[in-house]
């Protein structure tokens, strides 16, 4: 099978393209023939090995990146009792890689059965980035009517779900990202908006109900600044110094300000995935995909990525 691996971390140029025997999939295993993949910032920061928690595990060997996938399941171990030859199902990969190429072999506990209406490429586009708006907005976020909603990074590939849902919540939404994308995000309902190298939202003076920070680099105590009282401040990718202070320091700050400064624990379930695509399904949000790019571009696919042009989902077609 044709894949892409990386040999060491870098730009998107160690990514090679290469020929790798099909996997067999183990009795508890299902086959599937990938036709999608999105793209994640979990990706990139596989690609570059930054933040340092990229590194975990050591130097890549023949790493696979890609975990938002949609096939078509092809071969069932004699155990798995939950999927058939030939269902089209969408899903996490547990590991988050192995997605960039035209098989992969996995459990099955974090896919689902795709719906009939959903493209492949509209499938591969929910599965990370919506579970975790749905958390960060709805489950955890617990967003209600009237308050007010920052979401730092609105205009990437998690932060489209966000934006719509909060909205759909009814909150007044304030979404961060670069100038080009301004206007984008208020396509999806923003109701401000603001150019992170222009304005720094920690300082503004404005204060949210909750932050949503999909790229926080900042203090710990500057996201608690722009929290109203028995505000939450959510983050689930940054710096690692960004890390270290909120669980060093989230608990102290609690205490003294009853503001609530924590990292956003998302981990890869099957349910939340059913979840988000109901509400899309019934037409209150909506996938945004900015590019599709052929399975073979997938270098050019990540530097568009690494760029931070992207406004919404990459996703790769794969078959």
């Amino acid at each position: 099978m044709k894949a892409f691996v990386q040999e060491r971390y870098g730009s998107p140029d160690v990514l090679q393209s290469v020929e790798l025997p099909k996997p067999v999939p183990s009795d508890e295993q299902v086959l599937i023939k990938i036709h999608a993949v999105s793209i994640n910032g979990s990706d990139r920061e596989g690609l570059i090995g930054k933040p340092l928690y990229a590194r975990i595990g050591g130097l890549p060997t023949n790493k696979i990146l890609g975990s938002d996938i949609a096939g078509v399941i092809e071969e069932v171990g004699k155990d798995n009792m939950e999927f058939q030859v030939g269902d089209e199902i969408y899903g996490e990969i547990p590991g988050y890689h192995g997605g960039f190429a035209e098989y992969v072999c996995v459990r099955g506990k974090t896919l689902a059965k795709k719906p009939a209406g959903m493209t492949f490429e509209e499938a591969a586009a929910i599965p990370q980035a919506g579970v975790i708006a749905l958390n960060g907005i709805i489950k955890k976020g617990q967003v209600q009517t009237g308050q007010s909603v920052l979401i730092n990074g609105a205009g990437g590939s998690g932060g489209v779900f966000a934006v719509q849902l909060a909205k759909l919540l009814g909150a007044e939404v304030t979404g961060v990202d670069n100038a080009d994308k301004l206007g984008f995000m208020r396509s999806l309902g923003a109701d401000h908006v603001m150019n992170y190298r222009r304005e720094n939202f920690t300082k503004s003076g404005k204060r949210f109900d909750l932050i949503l920070d999909l790229i926080a680099h900042r203090s710990a105590f500057a996201y608690a600044r722009a929290l109203n009282p028995n505000g939450t401040y959510f983050f689930t990718g940054g710096s690692v110094g960004t890390i270290f202070q909120v669980l060093l320091f989230g608990g102290l700050i609690r205490r003294i300000s009853n503001k609530n400064v924590r990292l956003l624990m998302v981990p890869q379930n099957r349910e939340d995935l059913i979840a988000i695509t109901e509400i899309i399904e019934a037409g209150r949000i909506r996938t945004v995909i900015d590019r599709t790019y052929p399975f073979d571009e997938i270098p050019e696919a990540m530097r568009y990525i690494s760029d931070g042009k992207a406004k919404g989902k990459v996703v790769i077609t794969v078959a």
